[in-house]
């Protein structure tokens, strides 16, 4: 039975028999998405959603500040700040890390775990998704599902349980409460519901795990029955429910697909665009008046994901690839600067998204997620019929495959801390994230850079 045999895995997973590798790879996303949790403090989203939920004072800091609340509470805020600027890492169809990380760290300060069990809880909660997502061939998008919020409340629930060290069936009982938690609308994307998402998902996997530890009690086989968690999701109905899990815990599927670290403040469906379109216009020195048209190939699959061609705000634009296409030749660059309404509504910009158009390709790469083509490219044509051609891109820079080195990903680390107005210098939390298992979870947030107010 599967459900009871994650359960199993959750109970018995140790740093004993994780690879050196696989914990390096769980620091990145310790170190991604705590960045892009402060950089995203101030935003509209997790504002709206913390003065509406009131959370009382308790045991957990959100935003790495000096401000506190309910572990619960805690990681629903700071999952959805971490993933309201869309910059947070991708990988299993999703977004893993900005459901993993604010769970852990909350539940991690209620209990004051070592650092090294906040490191195993995000492998054990790695490997769960990665189990459940694999079993699934379809598309979760293509049947309106966000998969964050699909896998994300099983995969936290299953590290929670991990930090509470709970037995396998009290494991299992907290899976099956999670699997009825779950659930998301890709027709939400380009709103505030998206990161919602991952917060929620972020408490779910919290409250999941204290209701089984204490007796609350679920079905055993709620994720395999045939009217369970897989069946329900499936998009065709062609999902692998009866499988034993013979690879978990043996084979580590984090090693073998990594995270994605993304450059860009936007949907990572446009990455390999975004990256296609920004070494055309720097090379060529593209003038946006010359522009006649602006031709981007994706595949049918993003073209679906990024719905919204008009865009009017910085929100909205995170899903166009119109705006993205335009950005990159007026500025050059695709950073949290650009992701603003002022900027999204600049004549010059809006002008150019005018003049995209998209090519949907239909043939798929079957090792990429969302339905992506084999590659994706930028195209222009000026006015003086001059045809541009940008690089075929089929690994974004940032993909596990093509990643940033240490001093990129703390150079972003940094940037996300600005925009965050952060008191803690990026030099010395980076240095404390990157020896996490020698640190306990409340001397990790509760640093004596942190000690002065930073307001709400």
């Amino acid at each position: 039975m599967l459900t009871l045999s994650l359960g199993q895995f959750v109970e018995h997973l140790s740093a004993n028999n994780i690879p050196k590798e696989a914990m390096s790879i769980a620091r990145r996303g310790f170190i991604d998405t705590i960045g892009t949790m402060i950089a995203g403090r101030y935003e509209e989203t997790p504002q709206i959603l913390r003065n509406t939920l009131k959370p009382p004072n308790g045991e957990a800091t959100l935003y790495f500040s000096d401000q506190h609340a309910q572990a619960p509470e805690a990681a629903w805020i700071n999952g959805t700040a971490a993933h309201v600027l869309d910059y947070d890492d991708e990988a299993l169809c999703g977004h893993p890390s900005a459901v993993l990380v604010p769970a852990i760290l909350a539940e991690a300060e209620a209990l004051d775990s070592p650092g090294i069990d906040m490191l195993v809880a995000y492998i054990g909660g790695y490997e769960t998704w990665a189990e459940l997502c694999n079993r699934e061939p379809g598309v979760h998008h293509e049947k309106g599902w966000h998969p964050t919020s699909v896998y994300g409340p099983v995969a936290a629930a299953a590290a929670c349980s991990i930090l509470r060290r709970l037995d396998a069936k009290r494991a299992s009982h907290a899976l099956a409460i999670a699997a009825s938690q779950c659930g998301g609308l890709a027709a939400n994307f380009g709103s505030m519901t998206k990161s919602f998402h991952a917060g929620h998902s972020a408490f779910a996997g919290i409250m999941s795990a204290r209701l089984a530890a204490g007796g609350f009690t679920g079905q055993l086989d709620a994720i395999e029955h045939p009217r369970g968690f897989l069946t329900a999701f499936s998009p065709r109905g062609e999902v692998d429910r009866m499988s034993e899990a013979k690879d978990l815990g043996k084979t580590w599927r984090i090693l073998k697909t990594g995270l994605n670290i993304k450059r860009y403040p936007a949907c990572y469906c446009t990455s390999r665009a975004i990256d296609s379109m920004l070494q055309l216009a720097v090379a060529e020195q593209i003038d946006p008046e010359q522009v006649e048209e602006i031709t981007i190939s994706i595949s049918d699959g993003y073209a679906g994901i990024l719905r919204n061609h008009t865009p009017q705000t910085g929100l909205e634009a995170k899903f166009s690839i119109e705006f993205v296409m335009s950005c990159a030749i007026v500025a050059r660059a695709v950073t949290l600067n650009e992701l603003t309404d002022e900027f999204v509504l600049r004549k010059d910009v809006q002008s150019l998204i005018r003049k995209v158009k998209v090519s949907k390709d239909v043939e798929r790469d079957p090792h990429l997620a969302y339905g992506a083509a084999v590659y994706d490219q930028a195209h222009v044509r000026l006015r003086s019929g001059a045809e541009l051609h940008g690089p075929q891109v089929r690994r974004p820079y940032g993909h596990a495959e093509n990643p940033l080195d240490d001093t990129e990903l703390f150079n972003k680390f940094k940037a996300c801390l600005r925009a965050g107005k952060a008191t803690v210098t990026p030099e010395h939390l980076f240095e404390q994230l990157q020896s996490l298992e020698q640190t306990r979870a409340r001397a990790l947030t509760k640093l004596p850079d942190l000690s002065a107010q930073l307001g709400q």
